[in-house]
């Protein structure tokens, strides 16, 4: 197959980890041990998909021999090889080829989370708080930590604004195909006459920077205190914890009231912020190749309608990829693995497309 030499280098250069990782003076210094270790588990899947192909490439080739055999039993056990192995194997190329694509280094950061009540009023305010509670579901069913930094809440309980920050394992990789207009379709509780309403919300996915990418200068930033607002006792409501930050030269402006604590309040304030910056800069290096931003439509655009929830025929559609589930209920209890799969591959598919196109 295509790719083998490149994956018998791959291959040898993680037995080579695995060498390493048995060595005692390697097990004795921490900081080594972490980076041989993340290096041989960046490669053990492509390295055991590799195997698997080794492995059906060489079954195939034993059943096309049987082919030739003359006893008509074996011929036909060989011809049903044949035809199982053949799109097996076709399957487990394409998956290699998936995975030897370049991969992308914000795939491994954790994500600042901002859910924005839009149009629809309360019904808005009521989907945001729907919608960060399935986010928080699957967030918690891939063990990765859900930190609120600031939340408004609105008269009937909904929420016209959180924000917060998702700490775990390859995060960004899965939620960045989240980010844009995301619409409503039901009932309202207050509608009398029964009718449908369409209401929406944005949510967007900023990748979280870290501080060796975004440098802030102090003189930059404006800090101002006051008393934390909503639940929380006497303790958040009466003293001067909430912080609000803002940075003079772009004028952007975090607050930060969850904690208790005024430092732990700005710490978490500056790390939305730095995402905030990093956001930016990320844009700014998208205009900059516009060819390449106009394949990434649907990635991070926060004014495109990307989904849509239609409650009456419990119905998710998902328009960037023309994706159709009819199982809005699990969906919206955090079950969103066949969406963000969807996504992923039709992602990586039009990128193995590119790549193919320009080799």
């Amino acid at each position: 197959m295509q790719y083998t030499q490149k994956l018998d280098q791959i291959e040898q250069h993680f037995e080579e980890l695995n060498a390493q990782m048995a060595d005692p003076a390697v097990i004795s210094d921490g900081e080594q041990y972490r980076k041989i270790s993340k290096q041989h588990s960046d490669l053990s899947e492509i390295v055991a998909k590799y195997r698997e192909c080794r492995q059906a490439t060489r079954e195939l080739a034993e059943a096309k021999a049987m082919l030739g055999e003359s006893d008509p039993d074996m011929r036909e056990l060989a011809e049903l090889e044949v035809a199982r192995l053949e799109p097996a194997l076709a399957q487990i190329e394409d998956e290699l080829k998936v995975l030897l694509l370049p991969k992308d280094p914000l795939d491994e950061k954790d994500v600042v989370l901002e859910i924005r009540a839009g149009t629809g009023g309360d019904e808005a305010s009521l989907f945001a708080a729907e919608v960060f509670r399935m986010y928080t579901r699957y967030a918690e069913s891939q063990h990765w930590k859900v930190e609120v930094t600031s939340v408004s809440e609105s008269a009937v309980g909904g929420l016209k604004e959180v924000l917060a920050l998702i700490s775990g394992t390859r995060v960004y990789s899965k939620m960045r195909y989240e980010s844009g207009v995301h619409r409503v379709q039901r009932v309202p509780a207050t509608e009398q006459q029964g009718r449908v309403h369409t209401s929406a919300i944005t949510v967007a996915v900023l990748p979280e920077a870290d501080d060796v990418e975004i440098k802030i200068e102090e003189k930059d930033l404006r800090i101002d205190t006051f008393c934390s607002s909503g639940p929380g006792g006497q303790s958040v409501n009466t003293t001067y914890s909430a912080v609000r930050i803002t940075h003079l030269p772009t004028g952007l402006v975090v607050s930060c009231q969850d904690e208790k604590s005024q430092i732990k309040n700005r710490a978490k304030g500056m790390r939305v912020l730095r995402s905030r910056l990093y956001e930016l800069e990320l844009e700014k290096q998208q205009q900059a190749i516009g060819a390449e931003r106009k394949n990434m439509v649907g990635t991070g655009d926060r004014s495109e309608k990307v989904r849509t929830y239609n409650f009456p025929q419990n119905r998710l559609t998902d328009h960037r990829i023309g994706l159709t589930l009819h199982q809005l209920d699990l969906i919206m209890e955090g079950r969103l693995d066949a969406v963000i799969e969807a996504l992923t591959s039709h992602y990586q598919a039009e990128k193995l497309q590119r790549e193919s196109a320009a080799a």
